[in-house]
């Protein structure tokens, strides 16, 4: 943790503590709907706004009755359901995809790699929606809108420019003379790949693999244009629950999104400190 050096003039006194508070600010704007949501979710009564019984603490003015509904719903249920099934599998394929991608990349004689990395990562720099609107037509044309595989393409090709990131920056330290040993020994590329380049890589393909889920996870915009009533995910249920029907519910469920999100979050730094230790670099 950085300290302020003695010998600071009081302008950098004032601006070291005056950044601080800057950041500071800037944080509590950014997670303040999350703190109104959480204790929201646990509302007796179907509204959006605290109670007067909230307000006072009172423990009848709180309930789980809107996650029970969530398992109750064969709606919010079916959501969840497709949500896993679609993320899990846009994951695998995006994580597959992406590591093969930054492998080729990683090579120096690779031929026009920047262009090739500008069209990997196109997904991540085009808007949303005409990246939505684009698939809907295209896979309106061979048969694949309001499926769920048409679903898992999607979100794939949305989630492979963040394994392509992760790993080719992992791969930025890769030391290639282990390969070389290795081929050296008599080992085959394939040996060599699982066993001398995939372990060194595996904290970025595992980070990659972990941004390809919550991007898919969170996904409504290409959901909005591709899924109808069967393939609808826990986004899109959300959606269609603020429009037609407000309930608490959609709280708990976004609290619920939220615990995962943390989870994934804090799993990522794990990783990242790990690989740090694993390159001899003393986490920061």
């Amino acid at each position: 943790m950085s300290t302020l050096p003695p010998y600071a003039s009081p302008l950098e006194r004032v601006w070291f503590y005056a950044f601080r508070v800057i950041c500071g600010l800037i944080l509590f704007f950014l997670i303040m709907p999350l703190l109104v949501i959480v204790p929201l979710s646990f509302n007796a009564e179907p509204y959006f706004t605290f109670t007067q019984g909230m307000l006072n603490l009172n423990p009848e003015a709180y309930s789980l009755r809107w996650y029970r509904d969530i398992i109750e719903n064969e709606q919010w249920l079916h959501s969840i359901k497709n949500s896993f099934i679609v993320a899990i599998s846009a994951t695998i394929l995006a994580t597959s995809l992406g590591t093969l991608a930054a492998l080729g990349l990683s090579r120096a004689h690779m031929p026009a790699r920047t262009l090739f990395m500008s069209l990997l990562i196109s997904p991540m720099i085009v808007p949303l929606i005409i990246t939505a609107a684009g698939m809907y037509f295209f896979y309106s044309d061979i048969g694949l809108a309001q499926t769920l595989p048409g679903i898992i393409l999607a979100h794939t090709a949305l989630g492979t420019p963040f394994v392509v990131i992760t790993v080719t920056a992992t791969l930025s330290g890769f030391d290639t003379n282990l390969i070389r040993a290795s081929s050296s020994l008599g080992a085959t590329p394939t040996f060599t790949f699982f066993n001398v380049t995939m372990p060194l890589i595996l904290p970025g393909m595992i980070s990659g693999g972990l941004f390809a889920f919550i991007t898919s996870f969170d996904e409504v915009v290409v959901v909005l244009f591709l899924a109808g009533f069967e393939e609808r995910t826990i986004p899109r249920q959300m959606w269609a629950g603020i429009r037609e029907q407000i309930s608490p519910t959609i709280l708990a469920v976004a609290t619920l999104l939220i615990c995962v999100s943390v989870l994934l979050l804090v799993t990522l730094e794990l990783l990242r400190r790990r690989g740090e230790r694993l390159r001899g670099v003393t986490p920061g």
